[in-house]
């Protein structure tokens, strides 16, 4: 028996190329300087930084939270339907609130801002710099829009906002 899925029917059906484009730039934005904070302190963890945000921001989430999304093949508000489309097959739609992506994308996001911030602090107390100090100061503005802001205003557009477990406009 298939669960009823309920859709968010007053949510955006696609959203302007203008806001996947600075979405997208926000989220390479963070990954680039996650990745320099690193580096500060280890150009080792900047490399398994960066391969690990690229690795499971692009093609784990993808794979499994947005081919089980509404928007799979549709422009979202970041526009990884599409991507998830190029790449995999189409997921069940019953099974987006309940998958194990969903439990991972929180735990991916928090990683992609503490990791980094934890390793510049430690970079900035070992030595001082004022670049350090810009590279820190954009990467909490940055995390706080996008994990805060951006995600507020995404979320309150979503068709997925009934169902999806970590929607920030309930």
């Amino acid at each position: 028996m298939k669960k009823e899925v309920k859709i968010y029917e007053e949510g955006l059906e696609k959203s302007s190329k203008a806001t996947i484009f600075f979405g997208n730039l926000l989220m390479i934005l963070w990954i680039a300087l996650g990745t320099i904070a690193c580096w500060y302190l280890s150009p080792l963890a900047s490399w398994i930084y960066l391969g690990f945000a690229i690795i499971t921001v692009y093609i784990v989430l993808r794979k499994l939270v947005c081919a089980n999304c509404y928007y799979y093949d549709k422009l979202c508000y970041i526009g990884w339907g599409k991507i998830s489309a190029l790449f995999f097959k189409k997921g069940d739609i019953e099974k987006f609130d309940s998958n194990i992506g969903i439990k991972l994308a929180p735990v991916t996001y928090g990683l992609l801002t503490l990791a980094p911030l934890v390793l510049i602090i430690i970079s900035i107390f070992r030595q001082f710099s004022i670049d350090k100090t810009i590279v820190f100061s954009l990467l909490l503005l940055i995390s706080f829009y996008s994990g805060g802001i951006s995600r507020k205003k995404a979320c309150a557009n979503c068709k997925m906002k009934l169902i999806c477990p970590g929607c920030a406009a309930k």
